[in-house]
């Protein structure tokens, strides 16, 4: 085994084959240049295309930066994050999204942000959001909510591009809807978060597997789980003199 690397890129992947080869490849401009180890780790949930055949050609050509995990049935995005954080070596996580609709190239800038200002999260804001009218409208209601519901104000929840040290992930639930309230669950556990604007690009392969039903509504429902958690939770700086678990750390 290799040595650890200091960044660890996850991407939970559903159908995605088009999408893949293009990411991995805008990932590697995005770190050229720069001297920290990164890996990138692409969570399979369990697709029917060609994405895991794709992925095994992209492991062997990359020598091991692109690893993969594949589940072993469809257990949705937020399960795929789950997996990509305990397969993570890295000191450090960045998340992004499978449809190619996020900028790789915001990664590096993010990671040097969160170590520059000593924060625990950095997670991005889609400035000029690239979806149709329903989905931005459905999007800035859910916004609303989540922020009335949880107490909390996050600009843009559904951003997938975010920067967090791994340490912070140990101390979140896994559930359906994680990656919407990653945020939120940070701050509730006593870790700092930061936003930043990022670029947001139409998705130009694949088909999108989110509409309003799914996104919107569910969204809602799941606000008052994340309002108990955050009323129940236990700070996860608890224990004095306990390294590299405190925010900060």
């Amino acid at each position: 085994m290799s040595p650890p690397p200091l960044f660890s890129i996850v991407i939970p992947v559903f159908n995605e084959a088009e999408n893949i080869e293009p990411m991995v490849r805008e990932i590697q401009a995005a770190f050229r240049g720069r001297t920290e180890p990164y890996e990138v780790i692409f969570v399979d949930d369990a697709s029917n295309d060609d994405s895991p055949a794709v992925l095994q050609r992209l492991t062997l050509e990359t020598a091991g930066v692109v690893r993969s995990l594949r589940h072993r049935r469809n257990f949705g995005q937020s399960a795929a994050v789950g997996s990509g954080f305990r397969a993570a070596r890295g000191e450090w996580i960045g998340t992004l999204d499978g449809d190619g609709q996020n900028d790789p190239a915001d990664l590096p800038q993010m990671l040097d942000e969160a170590r520059r200002l000593g924060v625990d999260c950095v997670t991005g804001v889609r400035a000029k959001r690239q979806d149709n009218f329903i989905r931005k409208l459905s999007s800035r209601v859910g916004n609303g909510f989540r922020n009335w519901a949880t107490g909390d104000r996050v600009a843009d929840s559904g951003c997938g591009v975010r920067v967090v040290r791994a340490a912070c992930v140990l101390e979140l639930p896994v559930f359906n809807g994680l990656h919407r309230f990653m945020p939120t669950l940070l701050r509730t556990k006593g870790y700092s978060v930061v936003e930043r604007p990022v670029n947001h690009r139409p998705r130009l392969r694949g088909v999108s597997k989110y509409g309003v039903h799914n996104r919107l509504w569910r969204g809602i429902r799941d606000c008052f789980g994340v309002r108990w958690f955050a009323a129940r939770a236990v700070p996860a700086e608890r224990v004095e003199g306990e390294a590299g678990q405190g925010p900060g750390q």
